[in-house]
C-alpha cells in the first residue's frame, strides 16, 4: 500500500525537520546533555510538526546505537524502525479528542506503573490534550506531579487556553509558530524531486500559500493532486480549477468597479463570474485576504505582504493603495466579512454580496 506524502516523508532525524529550529536545536541539546523533563507542552497551529517533533523525541531518546553526547537517533536499531513504522509498545498515542474521559486517565495511569518494555523511556503523546474533560485533567495532574522516572509525557495542543493551569505549570513549554510559504515550499520541492513528479513552480507556490502556514496540508494537496494527474505535467491552472482558486486578475477587476462606484456593472460581474462556475465563497475569502494586504501596505507594512504576493501584484495593490482611504478600506472589510458570514445561511448565495456591493458604493 502507498504511503500519504506527509507519511511517507516525515522527518526521521533533527536535521531533516523544516522550520521550528529553535524547539528542534533546544530538544536535541536535552538529548545530548541527558537533561530530560518528565512532562512537555507542545502548542501551536495545526500541521506545524508537533506530533512529529514528538515521535522524533521519542525516537532520539530510546535509541539503543545512540553514544552519549549525542542526539541524532540511528534509524536504524529496532526501537527506532518500531517508532517509525508505529508498531512500538513503548511510545503510546492518545488522542484526547475521542479518549478523553476519566476511565482512559486512569488506564494510562495504571498502564504508566510498568516498566518499558525494551526501551529506556515509555513516552506517552496526548494530542489534542485540551480536550480532556476537567475530571480527566486533574487525574493526568495526580500522574503528571510523580511520574516513575522512566515515563515521559509530551502533550500536543491547539488551544493551549483551554488546559489548566496546574498542568501547564508542569510541563515545559514550546510554541510551533506556523511555516513561512518558503519552508512549505522548500519541502514540497523535496518531495517532488523525490518522486520524480512534474510540476510547475508556480503550482508547487500556490500549494504552498493555499496551506496557509500548515506543512501537513501541503503535502496532503500535492498527494491529492499528484494522484488525479499522474504522470503528465501539472501545470498551475490545473491546480487552481482543482482548488477553486480565483484568479487574481477577478478580484483587481472586481475591485476596480468597486471603487469607480460603478454599481450595476459590479453586480454584473459578480453573477457573470458564478455563472461560469467561480466558487464564490472563495471569491470573497480571497477579496478580504486582498483588502488585507492593500491595507497592510497602506500603512506601510509592505514586507508583511511579500511573503503572499508576485512582484505584479505588489504593484497592482501599490496603485490601489492611492486611490483609497485607510477608513474605507477598513469599512470595506467590515463589510464583506458580514456578507461572508451571511452566505453561510442565504438561500441565494450571491445575496449577501450584492447587498454588500450596494452598501459600499452607495454610503462609501
Amino acid at each position: 500500500m502507498t504511503k500519504a506524502f506527509y507519511r511517507k516523508y516525515r522527518p526521521q532525524k533533527f536535521s531533516e525537520f523544516i522550520g521550528q529550529e529553535h524547539i528542534a536545536r533546544t530538544l536535541s541539546n536535552a538529548i545530548a546533555s541527558g537533561i530530560i523533563s518528565h512532562a512537555y507542552l507542545f502548542y501551536g497551529p495545526k500541521g506545524s510538526g508537533k506530533t512529529t517533533l514528538a515521535r522524533l523525541f521519542a525516537k532520539a531518546l530510546n535509541c539503543q546505537k545512540r553514544k552519549e553526547g549525542e542526539f541524532e537517533p540511528c534509524c536504524e536499531c529496532t526501537s527506532c524502525i518500531e517508532i517509525q513504522e508505529g508498531r512500538s509498545m513503548d511510545l503510546i498515542e492518545i488522542d484526547a479528542a475521542s479518549h478523553r474521559g476519566i476511565d482512559e486517565v486512569r488506564e494510562l495511569r495504571d498502564g504508566i506503573r510498568f516498566v518499558p518494555s525494551k526501551s529506556k523511556y515509555k513516552v506517552y503523546i496526548i494530542d489534542e490534550a485540551h480536550q480532556l474533560t476537567k475530571e480527566a485533567a486533574n487525574a493526568l495532574l495526580k500522574t503528571l506531579e510523580e511520574p516513575p522516572a522512566h515515563t515521559i509525557f509530551i502533550l500536543a495542543t491547539t488551544e493551549v487556553h483551554k488546559m489548566i493551569p496546574t498542568i501547564l505549570s508542569r510541563c515545559q513549554r514550546f510554541d510551533f509558530r506556523r511555516l513561512t510559504k518558503g519552508e512549505i515550499l522548500k519541502k514540497l520541492q523535496f518531495i517532488v524531486e523525490k518522486e520524480r513528479i512534474k510540476i510547475e513552480k508556480e503550482a508547487l507556490e500556490i500549494l504552498a500559500q493555499k496551506a496557509e502556514g500548515s506543512l501537513r496540508d501541503a503535502e496532503s494537496l500535492l498527494d491529492q493532486i499528484f494522484a488525479l494527474f499522474g504522470e503528465r505535467e501539472i501545470s498551475a491552472q490545473d491546480v487552481k480549477n482543482l482548488l477553486g482558486l480565483v484568479e487574481s486578475e477577478i478580484l483587481f477587476n472586481f475591485f476596480d468597479l468597486i471603487i469607480e462606484k460603478k454599481l450595476k456593472e459590479a453586480i454584473e460581474f459578480l453573477n457573470s463570474i458564478y455563472e461560469r462556475g467561480v466558487d464564490l465563497q472563495e471569491f470573497v475569502k480571497d477579496l478580504i485576504s486582498l483588502l488585507r494586504d492593500i491595507l497592510v501596505f497602506k500603512i506601510g507594512g509592505k514586507n508583511l505582504i511579500l511573503e503572499n504576493r508576485g512582484e505584479e501584484e505588489i504593484k497592482k495593490i501599490e496603485g490601489i493603495s492611492k486611490k483609497i482611504s485607510e477608513e474605507n478600506l477598513r469599512r470595506m472589510i467590515v463589510v464583506f466579512l458580514d456578507a461572508q458570514n451571511k452566505m453561510k445561511f442565504s438561500p441565494i448565495l450571491q445575496l449577501p454580496l450584492e447587498l454588500a456591493i450596494v452598501e459600499i458604493c452607495s454610503k462609501f
